[in-house]
């Protein structure tokens, strides 16, 4: 009988192509899977990945793929997603590049022991941390950016001097294969891997003993694998997704605006992205106006057929085309739509789809979108939207469009999210030095920039003490004198007294 896990893996993967399983051309089990673990554990107690030399080499083997294979790589996308090569390029190709790039210039510094202020009580002394690899680690990877959140993840790994193993995602079939090939060819294989398959070969990954594992993907499986590594205290990243807000204040340049919520939304996959904007919050008087504008931006940016725009990706699978076209045809919410709403089930093309005032319990208003259709919530002032936001579980993002400073500050005071942003929407991931995470159900733990090397790292304290400063006030018998001089210490009274306990009483 299969577990639990097995059998919720493969509710999850039930729309994956065959062209990921005829890969396997022999089984990947728990066995094949130990062997793996074993081979990679050796190599890492080897300390070779531990070297600077190493780190700095494999991550620039990686750049130079990138380079050298960027029309295979944009070519597999679109077999994929049917994704625009140019929006391949720059939310795939020029992000990893970037992740690339700051690693090289920045490895050393990240690597450099960090200096830490000590105690009295421990003088004299000095203190220092530093960041270790954690060991083996495993990332599973999505489908909706294949090459970015396969790679990003683990250039951050490598640059905490990890082995690595890499799990694409099999509904991304084209871009898994390209990627199990390009990162045999220019990398360390002997420390870095990549493991093609479906259920059970995620299945018998996740029944080995990592040292970390970051998983990309839901919620629901996001459980699963949160319940796999607890068996073995592993810890986890996960970064999972939500209902992210936008909310729309009537205080703003509505153009711009506009046009940058479609940005966050039709021109992010065709909304396939965990921090694409799920919904619209405005007020019932500012509405009709924002959907003017969309509608006008909308035909602008996609032509009076979007159908035939060769600018908007495709549904990933029939799997997703059928949950997005149950969305639609809910009761009371096929109703809805303002604007859009065509699909063809053949081509798997869903238009932009914007919706008024769905019901608050469809499905839509309950459960991440992740696809093209836009619901539009009007509230009577923009204060009651923080109450809708906070009414659903903690979005990975949140987007806020006003040129009222007050309101900024209460939302950021009021709205717990991964990130936040104002004015724009999902550039906040292009910002290096920012974390990107969730909170609550969108995720734990974060990373990117310098804050992706440090969740592949352990922050190791080290103290240095000399054999001087050592006072027979810390050693039994605890005699009233002593605890006399230990009580000044702690509640700082005496400087001499401290001079006492250290032993270099002036006595």
């Amino acid at each position: 009988m299969r577990n639990p896990s097995v059998r919720a893996f493969q509710d999850f993967s039930c729309s994956a192509t065959m062209a990921a399983e005829e890969k396997q051309m022999q089984k990947f089990d728990v066995e094949k899977a130990a062997s793996l673990m074993k081979e990679l554990r050796n190599n890492y107690n080897s300390r070779k990945t531990k070297s600077y030399e190493w780190r700095m080499s494999q991550i620039q083997s990686i750049a130079n793929m990138i380079e050298e294979k960027e029309e295979e790589i944009i070519e597999a996308i679109h077999k994929d997603l049917s994704k625009p090569p140019f929006e391949t390029f720059i939310s795939e190709i020029s992000m990893t590049k970037s992740s690339c790039k700051l690693a090289l210039k920045e490895l050393k510094y990240w690597m450099k022991p960090e200096k830490a202020k000590t105690s009295l009580t421990t003088y004299p002394s000095s203190a220092e941390i530093i960041s270790e690899p954690l060991g083996v680690v495993l990332v599973i990877s999505t489908w909706n950016y294949p090459f970015l959140l396969s790679l990003d993840p683990v250039i951050g790994a490598i640059a905490a001097g990890n082995a690595v193993v890499l799990k694409p995602s099999e509904i991304a079939p084209a871009t898994s294969s390209l990627l199990a090939k390009l990162l045999e060819d220019y990398v360390d294989n002997s420390a870095v891997r990549v493991v093609e398959g479906a259920v059970a070969e995620t299945s018998a990954l996740l029944e080995q003993k990592w040292d970390k594992i970051l998983y990309t993907g839901s919620p629901r499986v996001g459980r699963i694998v949160m319940a796999a590594a607890a068996k073995h205290l592993t810890p986890v990243i996960l970064e999972l997704g939500g209902k992210s807000p936008a909310v729309v204040d009537s205080t703003i340049n509505l153009q711009v605006t506009t046009r940058r919520i479609i940005a966050g939304k039709w021109m992010a996959n065709n909304g396939q992205a965990c921090i694409g904007v799920d919904y619209i919050i405005t007020t019932k008087d500012f509405a009709p106006k924002l959907i003017d504008s969309l509608r006008n931006e909308l035909k602008e940016f996609f032509g009076k057929n979007p159908m035939e725009s060769k600018d908007l990706s495709r549904i990933v699978n029939p799997f997703h085309f059928a949950r997005l076209a149950s969305l639609l045809d809910e009761d009371k919410v096929s109703d809805k739509i303002v604007y859009g709403g065509q699909r063809d089930e053949k081509q798997l093309k869903i238009a932009p789809t914007i919706l008024l005032d769905v019901p608050d319990d469809s499905t839509i208003m309950k459960e991440e979108i992740f696809g093209p259709l836009l619901p539009i919530v009007t509230v009577e002032k923009i204060e009651d939207s923080f109450d809708v936001i906070k009414s659903k579980p903690k979005p990975l993002a949140a987007y806020f469009f006003s040129d009222d400073e007050q309101m900024k500050k209460e939302f950021v005071q009021n709205i717990s999210a991964g990130g936040i942003v104002f004015n724009d929407t999902i550039v906040h991931t292009t910002v290096s030095s920012l974390p990107f995470g969730g909170v609550g159900e969108s995720g734990m733990g974060s990373y990117h920039g310098k804050f992706s090397f440090d969740a592949f790292s352990h922050k190791k304290a080290v103290l240095y003490r000399s054999f001087n400063g050592d006072s027979t006030t810390r050693y039994p018998p605890y005699t009233a004198e002593k605890q006399k001089l230990l009580r000044a210490l702690f509640n700082g009274n005496i400087f001499g007294l401290l001079l006492a306990l250290i032993g270099w009483s002036r006595d």
